[in-house]
């Protein structure tokens, strides 16, 4: 288990932070509380091969087994009814957390097809930030041949901060590459 992250966050971002924003104790400073990742599959309803083929891959990609979520509500022009599987995700916290970040920021962001950063604009107004991502095959996990089809997933970076900027703040100190506007 990777504990680079982490221990950068203690040793390097708190300071900044606290530096930055002015911050009398030590708790104020905002830190990433949980990662969630999420797959939504419109076509797990009809075919029960791609929901095991993404239960296995997220499992790979995340380290943690996900759940299936399912549908809360029957949806006759999506053909879908009261309980059927609709997506699957991961809730990352603590160790597994910090070693998905690190994989995320260094190694799978900068695999992304002409990359140039990521939106500083995804933020919810409470310090979160969800980005989306269009294909698995940017984390070196997965390999091309044993994917049956190419599916996007969306993680949500869940913090501490009060504001916008002070979440900005921290994903940019712990290295998120943001796109300069």
């Amino acid at each position: 288990m990777s504990q680079r992250l982490k221990t950068f966050y203690l040793e390097t971002a708190v300071p900044k932070l606290t530096e930055q924003f002015k911050y009398i104790n030590i708790h104020q400073v905002p830190k990433v509380v949980k990662v969630t990742v999420n797959r939504g599959l419109g076509e797990a309803a009809q075919n029960a091969k791609a929901l095991e083929a993404t239960l296995s891959e997220m499992a790979t990609i995340t380290g943690q087994k996900p759940v299936v979520t399912r549908a809360k509500k029957a949806i006759a022009g999506f053909k879908i009814r009261e309980g059927m599987p609709v997506g699957v995700m991961v809730t990352l916290r603590a160790d597994l957390m910090y070693a998905f970040l690190d994989r995320l920021i260094n190694l799978a962001l900068p695999r992304i097809r002409d990359f140039r950063g990521i939106s500083p604009k995804s933020f919810d107004g409470r310090g979160n930030y969800t980005l989306g991502l269009r294909e698995q095959l940017i984390f070196p996990e997965v390999s091309y041949d044993s994917i049956d089809q190419i599916r996007g997933m969306d993680v949500s970076i869940i913090t501490t901060a009060t504001s916008d900027e002070e979440g900005r703040a921290l994903l940019k100190v712990l290295g998120m590459p943001f796109r300069e506007s």
